[in-house]
């Protein structure tokens, strides 16, 4: 009888991840990783993200032994400053206002993590996202309209925050929104586990 495949475990407990994760429609588990997510000095937005990654999907294999685990770790960069949740409305405005007319890199370190053979599959996948030249009253008009608190960079790209863009770039919309699934598919293909 062939060795049964090991059980799907999402390293996150972001209501992002894990709608974009259902779209595979394969069965997984969810897992909080409590890791200190502190850069490092000097650390780059890419060096961060898939160090982050890999220790999220490290950590969560404590709890499962003979899983697959997804962590994932997202940074936006604009005029290499990193974005994160603004938590305030002050703070979203100062981001929106900060990234109008300019282009805003997403940086998301993806890693997938065998518990069981302790093979370690990271990458890092970029996404940019070209703003138009924003008016003080769209920024306020679209923060009042979806309160994006919660997410990098203050906007909702599957949401009114497509209004704000000039154009996308980058090979997986799904990408931005914080797992990039495209890469994962094919990582889990590496690891013979089939989607299809």
């Amino acid at each position: 009888m062939p060795e049964k495949s090991p059980s799907l475990v999402l390293g996150s407990t972001s209501p992002f991840r894990k709608e974009i994760l259902q779209k595979l429609a394969i069965p997984f588990e969810t897992a909080a990783p409590d890791i200190d997510e502190s850069p490092l000095k000097d650390e780059s937005p890419q060096a961060l993200v898939a160090r982050l990654a890999e220790l999220k999907a490290k950590e969560v294999a404590k709890q499962f032994t003979h899983h697959l685990i997804i962590g994932s770790d997202q940074v936006a960069v604009v005029n290499n400053n990193i974005l994160g949740k603004p938590g305030t409305h002050e703070k979203a405005v100062q981001q929106l206002t900060e990234a109008s007319g300019q282009t805003v890199h997403f940086y998301t370190g993806l890693c997938l993590y065998n518990s069981q053979s302790e093979n370690v599959q990271c990458e890092v996948v970029p996404f940019s996202v070209v703003f138009r030249d924003l008016k003080t009253s769209e920024i306020e008009n679209y923060l009042l309209k979806e309160t994006p608190y919660n997410c990098a960079g203050s906007f909702k790209s599957e949401g009114l925050g497509i209004t704000l863009f000039e154009k996308l770039q980058g090979d997986d919309p799904n990408t931005l929104i914080g797992l990039p699934l495209i890469r994962l598919v094919a990582m889990l293909k590496n690891e013979n586990f089939q989607v299809l």
